[in-house]
Formats: C-alpha cells, sequence, structure tokens
C-alpha cells in the first residue's frame, strides 16, 4: 500500500480528530489525487464567540493543517513537511456555515519537488479563503509551509 492509499484510508477518521470533534468541524472531500480538500464548520453553541459568531480559533482550526497535508502525501516520505507560519485576516463575522476548500495543483507540487531536490529546503506560501453559505468571504489564511530532504544518513 503506498503513502496516498494510506493517507486515504486515515481521512475517514478526521473528522473524530479531538480538535475537530470538539468544535463542529467536518473534512466534507478529499479528491482522488490528493491535492484538494474541504473543510465545513456549522455555527454552534460550543463554536460561537461573545458576540453569537464563529469563534476565530474555531475558525482557524479549520484551516491549521490541510497544506502540510497535501503536500506532505504528493511529496512523499522522502521529505520532512512542517507547518511553519500562518496568518489569518477576519473580513467579517462567520454566521452559519462556513467552508474552506484547500488545493494545491499537482503541477505546483512537481516544481517544489524538484526545486527541495536541488536545494534541499525551502518554505513556500499558500493561500486559502473561508466562504459562508452565501459565498461571502469571511476570512483569508496564508499558510507558510516548510519542505526539506529527508537526510539518508538518519
Amino acid at each position: 500500500m503506498n503513502l496516498k492509499q494510506k493517507w486515504r484510508r486515515k481521512f475517514k477518521y478526521i473528522n473524530w480528530y479531538f480538535p475537530y470533534l470538539f468544535s463542529g468541524i467536518r473534512v466534507v472531500d478529499v479528491n482522488e489525487d490528493l491535492t484538494r480538500i474541504t473543510v465545513r464548520m456549522k455555527l454552534r453553541w460550543y463554536n460561537l464567540n461573545i458576540v453569537g459568531t464563529h469563534f476565530g480559533g474555531s475558525l482557524y482550526s479549520m484551516c491549521d493543517p490541510h497544506f502540510m497535508f497535501i503536500i506532505m502525501v504528493n511529496l512523499g516520505k522522502d521529505y520532512i513537511v512542517w507547518d511553519k507560519s500562518a496568518k489569518i485576516n477576519f473580513i467579517r463575522p462567520g454566521k452559519g456555515t462556513v467552508e474552506a476548500t484547500f488545493h494545491i495543483a499537482m503541477d505546483r507540487i512537481l516544481e517544489i519537488k524538484e526545486e527541495i531536490d536541488q536545494i534541499q529546503k525551502s518554505t513556500y506560501w499558500f493561500k486559502a479563503q473561508v466562504k459562508d453559505e452565501d459565498g461571502t468571504l469571511v476570512a483569508e489564511v496564508d499558510k507558510e509551509i516548510y519542505v526539506r530532504k529527508k537526510n539518508k544518513a538518519a
């Protein structure tokens, strides 16, 4: 079983991951080649803030690991991939159900692989948008992902 097949099986259980389970976050779609992940969160009593809209921490949590997962799974076991930093810009209050899609084109993943094979390590920035049911922008998230070629001696 290859790495993509293993991760595809693991994604069946990601909604049971405690930070997602207890904040109402759900992974609702993962495409076949694991380059696109869609996440949704309904507004519930346990994920709203003092003014009755989505808690900012929950909005960020729904965006946290997905770009890292996409790169890690697609590069394979010869690479180390970590979230390095993030920035979230809250545009307007999130009400109702919000959704975000994280996508990295396979061409971009192959460019990253080629670059890392030459220079050994680098960081890359990716952007995602959180939108409400009407498609209105709620927040933008910028994620910096660190990628390094594994040391063969280690």
